[in-house]
């Protein structure tokens, strides 16, 4: 028992990743009907962001110019991080999607893979391939209930992305730019002449992925604080492949499956070896589209509204 207690706690931290990238996955999807390949790498772009505003905001502590208690200067960095990424996003959207935006849907997936392999090879180039640290920014605290151990690390990251998550829920339901957003995933077509400005929700809606994505980074980097270039392309597709188990545009389907797939990880890595983690965790995922193919909360009709 104490084991598998254990085993949830570790699912639930790395489920977070996939749940706050997913989420970014599914809106564009959503909105504008093209995925978004170059996604996993702006969760890499994100996580060297958070580690270079936050190694700024230590070093001027450490200067004396402006000492921040550590918890603040990871409110900061997240704040910080989530802002400068979502235009990274905004900017993918302007150059690489929009001229796109009526060509067929494989043009614009390459284009992402494309803009996926420019950020990576912009990292090498600017950084070289060294990997680097994330800083400490919370010293570990270790608790133990009945046999099972959760560091102070794992309950933040839990926490906030589940705040994060319900935080988007509520905008999507409850703003004018959710509504929107809402609307043109319903019909593409016919709201932006309504007065909907599309370039504008799309614009938004890569800006408010990119920024849960970049928060995603800066988590990812509090847990395993080695970052490299590549680190987005593994986990970019998986959290891909979390936003089709979810259903087109559901926000709550997103980060479900993403949870549910960082769950069906560690406890595959429990039960078999290592090395088949991958190959039994996506066998789950096929039949669970073969019952499902719209994934959890899709709809059939939304596959037939672009057509």
């Amino acid at each position: 028992m104490n084991v598998f207690l254990q085993s949830v706690v570790n699912a639930l931290q790395w489920g977070s990743f996939y749940a706050l990238i997913a989420l970014g996955y599914s809106m564009v999807y959503s909105v504008l009907m093209l995925f978004n390949f170059a996604h996993g790498d702006i969760f890499m772009v994100g996580a060297y962001v958070g580690l270079f505003v936050s190694t700024a905001l230590v070093g001027l502590g450490a200067s004396g110019v402006l000492a921040l208690p550590n918890w603040l200067i990871l409110v900061l960095t997240i704040i910080l991080a989530a802002i400068l990424t979502s235009f990274v996003g905004m900017l993918v959207e302007r150059v690489g999607y929009r001229p796109l935006r009526k060509a067929p849907r494989a043009s614009a997936a390459l284009t992402g893979l494309m803009i996926g392999i420019i950020l990576q090879t912009g990292n090498l180039a600017l950084l070289g391939a060294r990997r680097r640290s994330f800083p400490t920014l919370i010293e570990t605290t270790t608790f133990e209930f009945a046999g099972v151990t959760v560091t102070n690390t794992k309950i933040v990251i839990v926490l906030v992305s589940i705040l994060l998550m319900i935080a988007l829920h509520q905008f999507v339901r409850r703003t004018k730019w959710g509504m929107a957003m809402r609307a043109m995933a319903y019909d593409f077509v016919v709201v932006p002449l309504m007065g909907v400005p599309i370039n504008t929700i799309a614009a938004l809606t890569f800006g408010l992925g990119s920024a849960l994505a970049a928060v995603a980074g800066i988590l990812f980097g509090l847990a395993y604080p080695v970052l490299e270039p590549y680190m987005g392309i593994l986990v970019g597709w998986k959290a891909f492949v979390a936003a089709i188990l979810g259903g087109r545009g559901s926000v709550l389907g997103a980060g479900l499956a993403g949870f549910l797939l960082g769950f069906i990880e560690i406890f595959v890595a429990l039960l078999f070896p290592s090395t088949f983690r991958d190959l039994i965790a996506f066998s789950i995922v096929i039949v669970i589209l073969t019952f499902r193919p719209h994934g959890f909360f899709g709809e059939a009709y939304s596959a037939r509204l672009r057509l």
